[in-house]
């Protein structure tokens, strides 16, 4: 029943959505009434997401890479930013030969969730799961799949790149036989720490309590918990981003780098916090070219192009 569903609504429209988990098996998820808020005064802003799902951009055929990239879209655990850090930044992907997925990740505030901590990663291990799955009907590279992550989303994509599994081979649904494990990240501004001198408290708030005791924090400190097979990653920040600071992103280089993972660090000397693709925003606008150019390495490792 499950493949069945799923494919009947993959048909090669551009977008289209699907829901990450069968309808009523979606895990750590309580009924409770609630439902999903939008509020699109200057962006999409969503909260309270209660049914996860993907959108699926693809570019066509004869300007494929072959890579994918999953997107979490940013907003301290409290709301995504729907547009401004999802669906706008597939568009340029799909520009770029790139398939884009807009992850739509429950947060945890919601009363539906029974450890609030939980889903937002089950989410994402689940829709890098389903990318894998449906690799070759989407004309992705089953072994060139990334995750990206702005300011709390980027919290998300470390917490996939350091606590991921390669899927359980005798699981009756097929896509949980898939490996969650991310090909590469993208980490722009990202939330990594909970290092009191340069965390975001917000982020640890909503996704844990205020609690700064509690035993999750060290847990969701990302840096902490880097291994040899944590994927590679590149890292975007500025320097003047007093909410994010630069910081979280040079900790987690230096893990990566330590445990000798290829890695790649850009901090601009302005733009703050939260500013998508920086348009008309000067120098800071060309981090999506660094983007662009690690992703054709990444895909190319042999080449110094």
């Amino acid at each position: 029943m499950l493949l069945s569903c799923l494919f009947a609504v993959t048909v090669m429209a551009n977008p289209f959505t699907i829901s990450l988990w069968p309808a009523g098996q979606q895990p750590n998820h309580l009924d409770t009434g609630e439902y999903e808020v939008h509020d699109s005064t200057d962006i999409v802003r969503i909260s309270n997401v209660q049914i996860p799902d993907i959108t699926v951009y693809l570019p066509s055929k004869r300007n494929a890479t072959g890579q994918a990239v999953i997107i979490c879209p940013g907003g301290g655990y409290s709301i995504l930013a729907y547009d401004w850090e999802g669906s706008d930044i597939a568009k340029w992907l799909n520009a770029n030969g790139i398939a884009a997925i807009v992850l739509k990740y429950r947060l945890p505030g919601s009363k539906s969730n029974i450890i609030r901590h939980k889903s937002p990663l089950l989410d994402a291990q689940r829709a890098m799961r389903l990318t894998r799955f449906f690799a070759e009907k989407w004309n992705i590279n089953p072994k060139q799949i990334g995750i990206m992550g702005f300011s709390a989303g980027g919290h998300l994509a470390s917490t996939l790149s350091v606590r991921f599994d390669h899927g359980d081979p005798q699981h009756p649904d097929p896509v949980e036989q898939q490996s969650c494990r991310p090909d590469f990240s993208l980490l722009i501004y990202p939330v990594i720490s909970s290092n009191p001198e340069y965390s975001h408290k917000g982020s640890f708030k909503n996704l844990i309590s205020d609690d700064t005791s509690d035993p999750l924090y060290h847990y969701f400190s990302n840096e902490l918990h880097v291994t040899k097979e944590t994927p590679p990653a590149i890292l975007i920040h500025s320097a003047d981003d007093h909410s994010v600071p630069a910081e979280n992103s040079m900790v987690y280089f230096r893990a990566l780098k330590n445990k000798g993972v290829s890695a790649e660090l850009h901090v601009y000397p302005y733009g703050g916090h939260g500013y998508s693709l920086a348009i008309e925003k000067g120098y800071l606008s060309t981090w999506p070219d660094r983007c662009i150019e690690w992703l054709k390495h990444i895909n190319n490792p042999n080449t110094n192009n």
